[in-house]
C-alpha cells in the first residue's frame, strides 16, 4: 500500500488542512444566523422568538433532501481515493439532479410546515411571524440541497478552501441584505422577518452558483470530464439513493425530534421560551464547527477506504473527535465564564432581564455540559457516513431521537409539566447516550465491510499532467 501520497496521511495536520476551512465555513454559517437573530431581536422580540422555531422547522423539512444530496461527498471521496476520477463527476451530477428533483417536493411541504406551526400554541404575533419566515425560506429552499450537491465535488477531494471562500461571500451578502431588508434602509422596503428570510434565500444561492461555474470550468472539465458526464446515470443514482436516503431520513427525523423539543419549550411561557432561544442561538458557536469537523472526517475516512487503508480510516475518525473536543471545551468555557455577554445581545421585550438572565445562564450550563458528547455525535456520524454506514446511523439515531428523546420530552412538558430545566436535562441524557452508541459502533469496525463503490482502472491527476487547485 502506498502511504507516501500526500492524501494518504491520517495525521492531525492533514485532517486540519481539510477541516479548518470547513470549520471556518461553519463559523460563517454561525455568524450569519447569529447576526440574523441579533438584528431580529433589535427589530422586535416577537420576530426573534419566531425565527428560532421557524428556522429549525425549515431545516427539518429540507435537511433530508440536503443530506441525501450531500452523500455524494462520500462517493466522491472513495472514488477519489481509489483513483477513479471520472466517477467523481458522475456522482456529483447525480446529486445535482437529485437536488433539482427535490424542489417540487419542498414546495409541497409548505402547507405541512404551516400546519405544524399552528399546533405550537405560540402567541398570535409570534405565530404570524413564524409562518411568514417559513413560507419565504421554503419558497427558496432549493439552495440547501443544491449547495450540498455541488460542494461534494470539492469537499470529497479535500479542496475545502473553495467552499470556505464561497461561504464567506454568501455570508457577507446575507449580512448586508439583512440590514437593508429587515429595517428598510435607504430605498429598500422595511420587511422585518420576511426580509431576513429573503436575505437568507438570496445569499444561499451565491455559493452553489460560484461552485457550479468552477465545476464546469475548462480545467476541471479536462481532468474530470464534468461537461460530458453531466447526465442521468440510473445505476449510480440508485446507489446514491440507497446510501444517501438513510442519511437524509436520519437527519430529517433527528432534527424533527429537536424541532418538537423547541416547540414544546415554547409552551412553557415567555420567559422560558426567550431563555431557551437565547441558549440555542449561542450554542451554535459550539455546534456548527463540529459539523465542519464531521464533514472533514467523512471525506478522509472515505478517501482512506477508497485506498483500502482501513487502519488510516479508523485513526482519522478518532483524531477528528480529539480536535472537536478541544474546540468544544474552549467554547463551553465561554458559556460558563461570560454568559452575560451572550445573553445581553438577545434579551429584549417585556420580561425583566434578571429573570431571563438567570434561566438562560442555567441553560447555557447545560449546553456547556453536553458539548463534548454532541461534538462526538456529529463527528463520528460523519465518519460512519464516509464509510457508507448510513443504515446503522439512521436506525440507531432515529430510534433514540423519537422513542427516547421526543417521548420523554412529551411526558416532561405535557404530562408532568416539570418545566424547561427538566426538559433540557433530559436532552443532556439523550445526547450522552447517543454518543455512547456511536462510539461503540465506530470501535466495532463493522463499517469496514461495506462496499460503497465499484473499482475501476486508476486515472491519477499526475498522469493527466494537470494540477488542480
Amino acid at each position: 500500500m502506498d502511504t507516501t501520497h500526500p492524501s494518504a496521511s491520517s495525521s492531525y495536520r492533514e485532517l486540519l488542512r481539510i477541516a479548518v476551512p470547513l470549520i471556518i465555513t461553519s463559523a460563517f454559517f454561525t455568524v450569519q444566523n447569529f447576526c440574523d437573530r441579533m438584528f431580529l431581536a433589535w427589530y422586535s422580540p416577537a420576530t426573534l422568538q419566531a425565527a428560532v422555531p421557524a428556522g429549525i422547522l425549515f431545516f427539518t423539512l429540507v435537511c433530508g433532501f440536503m443530506s441525501t444530496a450531500a452523500f455524494a461527498n462520500s462517493l466522491v471521496a472513495q472514488y477519489y481515493g481509489s483513483g477513479d476520477l471520472r466517477s467523481c463527476s458522475r456522482s456529483v451530477a447525480q446529486a445535482i439532479f437529485l437536488a433539482l428533483f427535490s424542489f417540487p417536493l419542498i414546495l409541497l411541504l409548505i402547507p405541512v410546515g404551516l400546519w405544524m406551526l399552528s399546533l405550537s400554541g405560540h402567541a398570535p404575533d409570534v405565530m404570524a411571524a413564524e409562518k411568514t419566515y417559513l413560507k419565504v425560506l421554503m419558497a427558496g429552499g432549493l439552495f440547501l440541497p443544491l449547495s450540498s450537491a455541488v460542494s461534494s465535488f470539492f469537499s470529497g477531494r479535500g479542496l475545502t478552501k473553495v467552499i470556505m471562500l464561497c461561504a464567506l461571500l454568501g455570508t457577507v451578502v446575507n449580512m448586508i441584505l439583512n440590514w437593508l431588508l429587515i429595517f428598510g434602509v435607504g430605498p429598500f422596503p422595511e420587511m422585518g422577518i420576511a426580509g431576513a428570510a429573503l436575505a437568507s434565500v438570496i445569499a444561499g444561492f451565491v455559493s452553489p452558483v460560484i461552485m457550479l461555474v468552477i465545476y464546469f470550468s475548462p480545467k476541471n472539465n479536462r481532468l474530470y470530464d464534468t461537461r460530458r458526464l453531466f447526465y442521468f446515470d440510473a445505476p449510480l443514482f440508485r446507489r446514491l439513493l440507497r446510501f444517501g436516503v438513510p442519511a437524509g431520513i436520519h437527519m430529517a427525523l433527528d432534527i424533527g425530534a429537536f424541532s418538537l423539543f423547541v416547540l414544546l419549550v415554547g409552551r412553557l411561557g415567555e420567559t422560558a421560551f426567550m431563555a431557551a432561544n437565547i441558549a440555542l442561538s449561542v450554542n451554535m458557536i459550539a455546534f456548527m464547527p463540529s459539523v465542519g469537523i464531521g464533514q472533514a472526517a467523512a471525506t478522509m475516512v472515505g478517501q482512506h477506504i477508497g485506498r483500502r487503508d482501513f487502519d488510516g480510516a479508523s485513526a482519522v475518525g478518532w483524531r477528528a473527535v480529539h480536535i472537536g473536543w478541544i474546540y468544544t471545551v474552549c467554547a463551553a468555557l465561554t458559556f460558563v465564564l461570560m454568559p452575560e455577554v451572550y445573553i445581553r445581545l438577545f434579551a429584549r421585550g417585556d420580561v425583566p432581564f434578571d429573570q431571563i438572565f438567570n434561566l438562560a445562564r442555567t441553560l447555557l450550563l447545560f449546553a456547556a455540559c453536553w458539548g463534548l458528547m454532541d461534538s462526538t455525535n456529529l463527528i463520528l456520524s460523519g465518519a460512519l457516513r464516509g464509510s457508507g454506514d448510513t443504515h446503522f446511523v439512521m436506525w440507531y439515531e432515529t430510534s433514540m431521537a423519537w422513542f427516547f428523546f421526543a417521548a420523554g420530552e412529551l411526558l416532561i412538558v405535557l404530562v408532568f409539566k416539570l418545566g424547561v430545566v427538566a426538559a433540557w436535562a433530559w436532552a443532556l441524557v439523550y445526547i450522552c447516550l447517543l454518543a455512547l452508541g456511536l462510539t461503540a459502533r465506530f470501535r466495532s469496525k463493522r463499517w469496514q465491510n461495506i462496499e460503497l463503490i465499484e473499482r475501476a482502472p486508476v486515472i491519477s491527476e499526475a498522469s493527466e499532467g494537470i494540477p488542480i487547485a
